[in-house]
């Protein structure tokens, strides 16, 4: 049998699976890796420039002009190879490729494993592949068992540069991050951290968001094993790592993705089509095989390589849509007349398909702001395949609302409740952002209405209200601490306002805020489903109250929720509650200790039988201004029933004569039928509320 054609290890099958867009592991083909040929160790070099006229590797090695490594073309599949046994690891390096029309460009590897710290440019030799010893097997495994959906997510969005720098200005590597951040996040109650961009990247202002390196850490803060030593770290205590991934669009900086071999190679060659000319950034071409094997082989290695638990896709929104940002006769249509980009959409139904089925319970997040349908949708149901969405809508809404005189809040109550209309058409994560603490918007805590103090109760109350609203949370760095200033991508936190009383108080809350919401299974075990969630009176726009229950597989984890977004106290206020018996307040936002005062002191409220809000029972609690509470019916006290009954079993055997005899026969048949009719009555509706 004649043995498969190879070069340099490079296998036919694999060029072929790359040029169909289904080599999903293409880094081990393409980039610089160290390897034994022929029993001779080495580096080989693999790059695709399927128009160019002849390729070279430079670098330190070879003074940056030199003609001794000259790769060759593996046949008609557009891949240029060597091998060459005198180049060391940590040696600088691109590719010079010689165009069809006369220019030799000079390229960074689009599949290098490390690049050069800015601002330079070039990629660097590093063999990857084992330079650490993990230890999250336990992690790894569990995750592939546990859907997300019915756990807890808590995350702690930050950018890595400007989360706490030296008193040099210099950056925390990864290692030193994991060492001060992991124990910070577990302490505060998060469950995952969301890290923005560390794909290799030139320009600091972008945020990591116009990424060079695709599988590239970037080198600002130190070494690809301090980054997996951060992850490895965080699952180890219990904490998952979603990244930030820009699979939307890539700069134009002449060492990058652009006109790679002088001709439109990873982007498309028509310009309403190709560029993004909001961001001044290139779009990918996803009708190329070649392309989609780039891509989701990217994704692929962050999953396999560095064990990241999910990514977020960056800015899904422009990839859907060809006239997005576009004006009339700015973008083209596709085949069908309509503007979707249904080349994406493919792309996005295939990197989903391929991260869930490789990586069982792996997260796919979209960041993905209009009304296209079925995000979250399995593939196969014509979904996109995401298993989550930001919920920009909420988001703006929202924000929107606690920025408001409470004046006028009550003609826009709407606002706070619209979200219920669509809360479980998609997998939702509610996001405060980033994204929103910039370019001119504040920081989360000044965008709340009001003076100083009453900025500190408004954020209290949204942070509790959004905490009990179905969906998954996060929230940028500064948030759980109430940052004054925007956020600053070259500077770090304002941890000093720590000293502050008020900041302190914040922080605690927000620390207590997240425990309480890890160990309530009602606020996250039916996220996705109606039967978590109950209105209890959702029409109250002229006080700006809203109540609603979170429900829990069982009805003892049910959580009322009461959240008043004036500062006007009421003292008495009615809601309806599904089951008599005492409800106390198990959390408050007003409570002295988060910086409230405390006017509000009543602890537990006992139900009155009237109907209220659709409900069989009614308390009567007392609410501060700008605050919001939590209540749980407390268990019932078995032991004192038990011992009513037996006394009242006992005093009915004790009638004086045959009258009271019979009395008390017919006082205990009718007490008997009311009990059952009442027994019947109170199942029926707590069936109800267990749905």
């Amino acid at each position: 049998m004649t043995e498969e054609k190879t070069w340099a290890n490079i296998s036919r099958f694999q060029t072929y699976l790359f040029n169909s867009g289904d080599n999903f592991k293409s880094y081990e083909m393409l980039g610089s890796h160290k390897v034994k040929i022929d029993g001779v160790d080495g580096w080989r070099f693999a790059v695709w420039a399927p128009k160019a006229v002849s390729v070279r590797v430079v670098g330190d090695f070879n003074d940056w002009n030199g003609y001794d490594k000259m790769l060759e073309r593996i046949e008609t599949s557009g891949v240029w190879y060597g091998f060459f046994t005198d180049i060391e690891e940590g040696m600088l390096y691109k590719y010079a490729i010689e165009a069809e029309n006369g220019e030799t460009y000079y390229k960074a590897d689009p599949y290098a494993v490390k690049s050069e710290l800015r601002p330079g440019t070039a990629s660097v030799t590093k063999d990857i592949s084992n330079n650490y010893k993990w230890g999250d097997k336990a992690w790894i495994s569990a995750r592939g068992k546990n859907s997300t959906l019915t756990e807890p997510m808590n995350i702690y969005e930050i950018h890595i540069g400007s989360w706490k720098i030296h008193d040099d200005g210099s950056f925390y590597t990864y290692r030193e991050l994991a060492d001060e951040l992991v124990p910070y996040v577990k302490k505060m109650g998060y469950t995952h951290i969301e890290l923005m961009p560390i794909t290799e990247y030139p320009f600091d202002g972008s945020w990591g968001y116009q990424v060079t390196g695709f599988f590239s850490a970037t080198t600002r803060y130190g070494e690809s094993e301090d980054l997996k030593y951060l992850i490895d770290k965080c699952h180890k205590n219990h904490i998952g790592i979603i990244m930030d991934w820009v699979p939307a669009h890539f700069p134009r900086d002449a060492h990058g993705l652009r006109m790679f071999d002088g001709t439109p190679v990873y982007e498309y060659a028509d310009p309403r089509l190709g560029e993004h000319k909001d961001w001044g950034t290139m779009v990918f071409d996803y009708s190329k095989s070649e392309v989609i094997s780039f891509l989701i082989s990217s994704a692929y290695f962050w999953a396999e390589q560095y064990h990241i638990d999910g990514i977020r896709v960056d800015a899904v929104s422009s990839m859907l849509y060809r006239d997005y940002s576009r004006n009339d006769g700015e973008w083209v249509p596709n085949e069908y007349g309509g503007n979707g980009n249904l080349e994406a959409v493919d792309f996005l139904k295939k990197l989903n398909k391929i991260m869930g089925t490789e990586f069982p319970n792996f997260m796919m997040v979209a960041e993905e702001s209009t009304a296209w349908p079925l995000v979250t949708a399995p593939p196969e149901n014509d979904g996109l395949g995401f298993n989550y969405k930001w919920n920009m809508g909420w988001m703006n809404d929202t924000l929107r609302y606690m920025g408001m005189d409470p004046y006028f809040r009550k003609d826009n109550h709407s606002l706070l409740t619209f979200m219920m209309m669509y809360a479980y058409s998609e997998n939702y994560i509610l996001p405060l952002s980033h994204d929103e603490v910039v370019h001119g918007k504040g920081s989360m805590l000044n965008k709340m209405f009001g003076e100083y103090d009453e900025k500190f109760a408004a954020y209290r109350t949204l942070l509790g209200y959004y905490m009990t609203m179905p969906g998954k949370k996060m929230l940028f760095m500064g948030g759980e601490f109430g940052q004054m200033l925007e956020w600053r991508y070259d500077d770090q936190l304002e941890w000093n306002v720590l000293e502050i009383d008020k900041h302190k108080r914040l922080h605690q809350y927000v620390k207590d805020l997240n425990h309480f919401y890890m160990e309530n299974k009602a606020l996250w075990e039916l996220d996705t489903s109606w039967d978590g969630f109950r209105w209890v009176n959702e029409a109250d726009s002229e006080n700006s109250v809203l109540s609603y229950i979170r429900r829990g597989r069982h009805a003892a984890d049910n959580v009322v929720v009461v959240a008043n977004f004036t500062p006007v106290e009421r003292p008495i206020y009615k809601i309806g509650v599904p089951l008599a018996g005492e409800y106390e307040v198990v959390f408050h936002s007003s409570a002295v200790k988060y910086g409230g005062n405390k006017r509000i002191t009543k602890k537990v409220y006992k139900t009155k039988n009237m109907q209220f809000s659709d409900m069989m029972y009614t308390i009567e609690v007392a609410i501060d201004g700008n605050s919001v509470m939590f209540l749980k019916k407390k268990p019932a006290d078995k032991t004192a029933a038990s011992k009513k009954k037996t006394t009242a079993s006992k005093t009915a055997k004790k009638p004086t004569d045959k009258t009271e005899s019979a009395t008390a026969k017919k006082a205990a048949v009718k007490k008997t039928t009311a009990t059952k009719t009442a027994a019947k009555k109170t199942s029926t509706r707590t069936n109800k509320s267990a749905k």
